[in-house]
């Protein structure tokens, strides 16, 4: 530092004042990390840029369901059965379970290439020799059925099968599937059986509502001859608009897991027969059962941006010990013998003092 008043004396570990002298403190990888996605929970929480459709998704459950318990549900159990709150509050869990997991969880985000390792890539395409510009595409054989692989030029990477680039959070996704703004994350292979189990139950939540609210108007008006309650109508219409769309996509993501495909392959039609006869899914396991089971079952692979670290208790500093007592554990050599007064026949003569008496004022020490 140049100042004497940075350290005192004596403190041998004291940390430097200057602030040249301070290493700066590590950052974790979702601090750096060069999508755009947002992180929440000190990097736990992994979501898309754009939210603002994911807490529409909210309030729609939220405000459909409050209205349900709050209007509907104390008639339905005192007129019907209390089975029924029951089972809408189990399914409204559920949904709002499946749908924090989805909107929450790393899709499957691929790392992306280090300088070393794209400068590395460079020159191996490079390597060819010719004079024109060099492959951006590798194909593999899977299952009998060439595959292509695509360079990412963002990522550096080529990008392995059922792998593809999202432009909205800027991410390659492992078996990416479609970006979902009702979610607002992109779903990919570490999320997307939460999704499917999300829209799924939310069909059956929706028609659970719609038939109940339905049966609350018929006993309101015709039975005991009241007047419906606004908020049963516009749970009605909520519900009557929404159930076509939810359920449509229900039976589409259910069509794709049987055949073990993505929407984005769908859509592209990577395994349509219009392509050639000897096309097919390489994917496929053969039968309904196993795709879902491989879907739905299967192990998922750990995230690219990995949560941070349990703390650890840091240990206390060892206590002070006596010269003596760390000559008893073996943690210091024993002391030197003390100083010869002189030899005689060869045999050494050490200085040995000895107190004669028992501690009176007579006591006279004596050496030997």
């Amino acid at each position: 530092c140049g100042g004497s008043g940075c350290s005192s004396p004596g403190a041998e570990a004291a940390e430097p004042c200057c602030p040249a002298q301070r290493t700066p403190s590590p950052r974790r990888k979702w601090q750096v990390f060069p999508g755009r996605n947002r992180f929440y929970c000190d990097g736990r929480i992994m979501m898309g840029r754009q939210t603002g459709v994911f807490y529409l998704t909210l309030v729609l459950i939220l405000l459909t369901c409050g209205l349900f318990f709050t209007f509907d549900c104390p008639f339905l159990a005192s007129n019907l059965t209390p089975a029924i709150p029951a089972v809408g509050g189990v399914l409204f869990i559920f949904v709002m379970g499946m749908l924090f997991r989805a909107s929450f969880s790393d899709p499957g985000v691929l790392p992306r290439a280090t300088p070393d390792e794209a400068a590395h890539l460079e020159r191996q395409m490079d390597s060819t020799g010719s004079s024109r510009p060099p492959p951006r595409t590798r194909e593999v054989q899977i299952n009998g059925q060439t595959v292509k692989l695509k360079y990412c030029f963002t990522c550096k990477i080529f990008r392995p099968p059922r792998a593809s680039h999202c432009s909205l959070c800027d991410n390659c996704v492992e078996r990416f599937d479609h970006h979902c703004p009702w979610v607002g994350n992109c779903v990919g292979r570490r999320n997307y059986r939460f999704f499917y189990l999300f829209i799924l139950s939310l069909s059956f939540l929706t028609i659970f509502i719609f038939a109940f609210v339905i049966t609350h108007v018929i006993l309101s008006c015709v039975v005991l001859v009241l007047d419906p309650v606004r908020s049963t109508v516009l749970e009605v219409l909520v519900c009557f608009f929404s159930i076509w769309s939810i359920v449509g996509l229900s039976g589409f993501h259910t069509y794709l897991i049987s055949s073990n495909q993505t929407t984005n392959e769908d859509i592209k039609g990577s395994w349509s027969n219009k392509r050639g006869k000897d096309n097919y899914n390489p994917y496929s396991y053969g039968t309904i059962l196993s795709n879902c089971c491989a879907a739905l079952c299967g192990p998922l692979p750990p995230r690219s941006v990995p949560e941070p670290p349990r703390s650890v208790p840091e240990p206390e500093p060892p206590r002070s010990v006596s010269t003596r007592t760390r000559t008893k554990l073996g943690l210091d050599p024993p002391p030197p013998p003390l100083p010869l007064l002189g030899s005689g026949s060869g045999t050494a003569q050490y200085l040995c003092v000895a107190v004669v008496g028992s501690g009176s004022a007579g006591s006279v020490p004596v050496c030997c």
